[in-house]
C-alpha cells in the first residue's frame, strides 16, 4: 500500500496539475492540505471518476483536508478532538480496510505560527499539544496508523537549506521541534528518517527569490507511523518532480510504501 500527502496549495486553483501529480503518484491513499475551499466546492466528480472515494473537511479560503482513497472509507473522522470551538479546518481521520486490516490515516495541516510572539504561535503549540493527545489515544489502538501531513516543522538542521536564514522562523523554533519530537516520542516514527534519513532533502519551495531552482528547500511534509505500520515500511519518496511542472505547489508529495 503506497500512502501519499501533498499540501496542493488551493485544489481549484490548480486542479489540471493535481490530476497529473496525483495520477502520477501511484498511491493507495492520498492525504491532502491546503484545499483552499468548503466541502461543496471540492472537485469531487474529478477524482471519483477516477476511481477514489473522497472524504473532505474544508472551510470557505482556507486551510482544508481532504483524504483521497482507492478503498472505501470505513468510517471518517473531521476535525481534531480537544477544541470544539476550533473552526480551522485542519484534521480528518478514515479508517480503511483491506485483506483483513484496518489502515488509520489522518490528513493533518498543522499551524503555521508565524509571526512570532503572536497569538499564531501559541495557537500552533497549542494545536500540535492536542495532536500529540490524539496520537497516544490512536497508538492505544495498535492499529497501522499513519498521521500524514504539513506539519510546519523542519525537524533538524539538515532539512534545510540554510540554519540561519529559518532562525526567526515559527517552522524552526526549538518550541516546535520539541512538539514534532513530543508527538514521535510515544511510539511514532519519521518514515522519511526510517527509509532515508538523507540531508536537504526537502518538500517545500518558497515561490520567492528563486527558490525552486536554487534548492532553497525545507522539509516539512511528514508521515508519521504507528509502531505497526513502522513494521510494515518498505521505502519512502519524495516527489520532487512535481515542483516543476506548470503551475505547481510550493509543496510536493511524499509517501510511503507499506507491506500491506
Amino acid at each position: 500500500m503506497r500512502i501519499a500527502t501533498w499540501n496542493v496549495n488551493s485544489i481549484n486553483a490548480r486542479l489540471p496539475t493535481a490530476l497529473t501529480v496525483i495520477g502520477g503518484l501511484e498511491a493507495d491513499i492520498v492525504c491532502l492540505q491546503e484545499l483552499k475551499c468548503e466541502d461543496h466546492k471540492f472537485p469531487r466528480e474529478a477524482f471519483e471518476d477516477l476511481g477514489w472515494n473522497v472524504a473532505t473537511h474544508g472551510q470557505k479560503t482556507y486551510n482544508g483536508v481532504a483524504i483521497l482513497s482507492k478503498l472505501p472509507f470505513d468510517e471518517v473522522l473531521p476535525r481534531l478532538p480537544g477544541d470544539d470551538t476550533d473552526e480551522q479546518a485542519r484534521y480528518l481521520e478514515a479508517v480503511v480496510s483491506t485483506g483483513g486490516t484496518a489502515v488509520r490515516v489522518a490528513s493533518i495541516y498543522l499551524p503555521n505560527g508565524n509571526p512570532l510572539g503572536t497569538e499564531k504561535f501559541t495557537y500552533k503549540l497549542a494545536w500540535f499539544e492536542r495532536l500529540r493527545l490524539r496520537a497516544r489515544e490512536l497508538r492505544d489502538y495498535e492499529e497501522l496508523c499513519v498521521l500524514a501531513g504539513d506539519y510546519n516543522v523542519i525537524p533538524r538542521d539538515e532539512d534545510c537549506y540554510d540554519p540561519a536564514a529559518w532562525k526567526g522562523d515559527a517552522l524552526f523554533q526549538p518550541e516546535s521541534r520539541a512538539a514534532y519530537r513530543a508527538l514521535l516520542n510515544l511510539g511514532y516514527t519519521d518514515a522519511f528518517m526510517a527509509a532515508d534519513g538523507g540531508i536537504h532533502r526537502y518538500t517545500f519551495w518558497d515561490y520567492q527569490a528563486g527558490a525552486w531552482p536554487k534548492d532553497h528547500g525545507i522539509r516539512i511534509d511528514h508521515l508519521a507511523l504507528s509502531p505497526q505500520a513502522t513494521d510494515r515500511l518498505k521505502s519512502v519518496k519524495i516527489h520532487r518532480a512535481a515542483r516543476g511542472l506548470e503551475k505547481p505547489s510550493d509543496h510536493v508529495p511524499i509517501s510511503a510504501d507499506l507491506a500491506i
